[in-house]
């Protein structure tokens, strides 16, 4: 009777399968019920997506998780988010500021991982994102967030820093539980009205800070090309004058050269002259010099009446009269020739 029944039962079960289908994106998990031909308990190999697999619904429960890229949005502004109204997550800085920003969490379900969360964790996707990704990222964001200080969280890469090692951590707490994490965004973040407006008034006086000292760099600068420029004047001005008094110097020596070669050739023509003076007076100091001036006299007499004037008494100075107009007897004569 036993087998009977036993027979009855798997032959009203097999007439009774329905239809159990998952999507493109979805793996389905199936729990026995009854453990009659299989053992009780969470089937461990997930039924793969896009399938469709027929089996009693009484004696088995059916479970699909969406394995595809999800994102857990908590914002601030009502209606994107997950939630509705103010879901941003807030933290507090070193320094003791109040900070709130817009996260953004990538997740998704290991399929490999499925049999263990709905054993575990939730019975679908939501109830995973709801009862483990959310507390487990704001809590980890938030801790990693609040080392930071005030002012370094206007430092875009720092902001990139913390995010990365929030997703890190989220997958060390997470990958366990069948939940890996590809990316963490840090969004739109507000101070407190007070300091943000301390930081805004900081900003715009460093902002003038670094305009003046561009300014003042700016002139520097151009006291610098002015300089440099005033420098190429004066040293153009000294090569033309160095040219001007090199050209000069050579006019110079040129003129003393020629100055020198001109008293050289006097000096060379009176030395000529005096050499010649010289042989002259020589040669007159002799008896053909003495004949010369006689013969210079005669040729002075020449034509002009000689009177002999007494010089005291009847004494006569004495000349060789006789030789006198012999020498101009000579000169008369030679000149008729």
């Amino acid at each position: 009777m036993s087998r009977l029944l036993l027979a009855a039962v798997l032959a009203l079960a097999t007439a009774a399968c329905v239809p159990h289908s998952t999507d493109s994106t979805e793996v389905g998990i199936r729990v026995a019920k009854l453990g009659l031909w299989e053992p009780m308990g969470v089937v461990p190999d997930p039924y793969p997506p896009g399938t469709t697999n027929f089996f009693p619904p009484i004696i088995n429960d059916w479970y699909v998780y969406d394995v595809a890229l999800q994102n857990l949005v908590m914002t601030a502004e009502s209606g994107v988010g997950a939630r509705q109204g103010d879901d941003a997550l807030r933290f507090k800085t070193v320094d003791g500021n109040d900070i709130s920003v817009n996260v953004t969490v990538a997740w998704k379900i290991d399929p490999r991982r499925a049999a263990y969360i709905v054993q575990f964790v939730g019975p679908d996707t939501r109830a995973v994102e709801e009862k483990l990704v959310r507390p487990v990222s704001r809590t980890v964001i938030r801790d990693v967030l609040n080392e930071l200080k005030s002012e370094q969280y206007y430092d875009a890469d720092v902001r990139f820093a913390k995010a990365e090692e929030a997703a890190n951590l989220l997958n060390l707490v997470l990958n366990p539980e069948g939940v890996q994490v590809t990316q963490v965004l840090l969004g739109e973040h507000r101070f407190n009205d007070r300091y943000e407006a301390i930081i805004r008034d900081k900003k715009v006086a460093e902002q003038n800070a670094a305009r003046l000292e561009s300014e003042t760099e700016a002139a520097r600068e151009q006291k610098r090309r002015e300089l440099e420029e005033a420098k190429g004047q004066v040293s153009r001005a000294i090569e033309q004058a160095r040219g001007e008094a090199e050209k000069r110097k050579i006019a110079a020596d040129a003129i003393y050269f020629e100055r020198q070669r001109q008293a050289e050739a006097i000096l060379a023509e009176q030395k000529a002259k005096a050499k010649g003076i010289a042989e002259k007076a020589r040669a007159l100091s002799g008896s053909g010099g003495r004949a010369m001036v006689k013969l210079k006299v005669a040729e002075a007499l020449k034509g002009k009446p000689i009177i002999f004037v007494p010089t005291g008494g009847m004494d006569l100075r004495t000349t060789d009269m006789n030789q006198l107009l012999q020498t101009y007897g000579v000169i008369q004569a030679t000149e008729g020739d």
